[in-house]
């Protein structure tokens, strides 16, 4: 790819072992609900990617059902909660839309689970809402916020669910392969992965069932993923997803040396006049996400674009306007809420991809402010 690609939150780029064990899927097609050869192979290549799954997460390979993606995993994930009991749901107010959604669509009572100003939940909040009456309640937080890349505490939050007799489930879309995450560790009774976050394909993802858990089925038809998930398995994706898996976990070392990278351009950034957002919480050591205010994320990602760089917008698009950044809302910065930029590096990011990205910025900043000036003596 040519340009600078700090996008790895929203897609890793696809690893080249991934690529290479989808086509040799695609090459040998065969249905692995079939008893012939063919059929085993495709029975093996799932399998196989089913336990490199698992031990990214440190969970049994029987705990792993695979989806269509991070979406429909969080949908299974709270469905089965409620099935199992559960009578509402707290929801972090940094959580992906999809959970956001899925939880609203559910029917039942949904809290907010606010989080302080630096994106980090509040467990005495935590501990209220659980306290409060109307059954057992389902408690959706991410591991780490996809803007900001801050990582909560989930084990401390575990065990406030646990005494309270209800189900947590964690999103680790964002911080497995950038952190170690083990599910058992974690306390977690369900948790979500998406294979193109870790530089495998887009199309596929896992719901990861705690020890105890069990889940329903959302898509009804034949008995694939042992009942829980009905449709022909996406033999490609899915071991292109194992692969992921396998290197994402090797080159967790290498995921880590993005800190000092993310770091250095943070603080040219910050001394060129950008607010970090999340900074003072623990956070993925990939991810920078910052603001100006009174410059919009739009214009800023189009200068980058121009210049070579692409990163993406801490608040989405529509129709022309820009819409507030989520988790800046939640850390009570209205007036940041729309100049949101995250920067995001991964398995092909080098350091002289985070340092152009900080001269960039910053002179593009420099341009924006002088031409702001230059308005206003305009109209003076």
């Amino acid at each position: 790819m040519s340009g600078v690609y700090l996008d790895y939150n929203a897609s890793a780029l696809v690893r080249p072992e991934v690529l290479d064990i989808m086509t040799e899927a695609l090459a040998d097609n065969g249905n692995p609900s079939a008893v012939h050869a063919a059929g085993r192979r495709a029975r093996a290549r799932v399998e196989t990617a089913r336990a490199r799954v698992a031990e990214l997460v440190g969970a049994d390979p029987t705990a792993v059902i695979f989806t269509s993606g991070g979406t429909e995993a969080n949908a299974q994930a709270l469905q089965s909660a409620l099935a199992a009991g559960c009578e509402r749901l707290i929801v972090c107010t940094t959580e992906h839309p999809c959970v956001v959604e899925a939880a609203m669509a559910s029917g039942k009572s949904v809290k907010p689970l606010s989080v302080d100003e630096r994106g980090v939940i509040d467990l005495v909040k935590l501990g209220q809402l659980l306290n409060q009456t109307g059954g057992r309640a389902v408690v959706a937080i991410h591991h780490a916020n996809n803007e900001s890349g801050v990582i909560q505490p989930i084990a401390e939050a575990a065990r406030l669910v646990r005494a309270a007799k209800g189900w947590l489930h964690v999103d680790a879309i964002q911080s497995a392969g950038k952190i170690p995450v083990d599910m058992r560790a974690l306390g977690a009774d369900s948790l979500t992965l998406s294979a193109h976050k870790l530089g495998g394909p887009q199309g596929v993802g896992a719901l990861v069932l705690g020890e105890g858990s069990s889940a329903v089925r959302i898509l009804h038809g034949a008995g694939q993923e042992r009942g829980l998930r009905a449709g022909t398995e996406n033999v490609p994706g899915i071991a292109g997803f194992g692969v992921a898996a396998d290197c994402a976990a090797r080159d967790l070392p290498m995921a880590e040396a993005h800190r000092p990278w993310r770091d250095a351009a943070e603080a040219a950034v910050e001394a060129a006049g950008a607010t970090i957002l999340g900074k003072g919480a623990p956070r993925l050591p990939n991810t920078l996400f910052l603001s100006v205010a009174g410059w919009d994320s739009p214009q800023q990602l189009i200068v980058l674009d121009l210049d070579g760089v692409m990163v993406s917008a801490g608040s989405a698009c529509s129709s022309g306007k820009t819409k507030p950044s989520r988790a800046i809302v939640a850390m009570g910065r209205m007036d940041l809420a729309t100049g949101g930029v995250r920067v995001s590096g991964g398995w092909g990011t080098t350091q002289d991809d985070w340092s152009r990205f900080a001269t960039a910025w910053a002179k593009a900043y420099e341009t924006h402010r002088a031409r702001q000036s230059a308005r206003v003596k305009e109209t003076a």
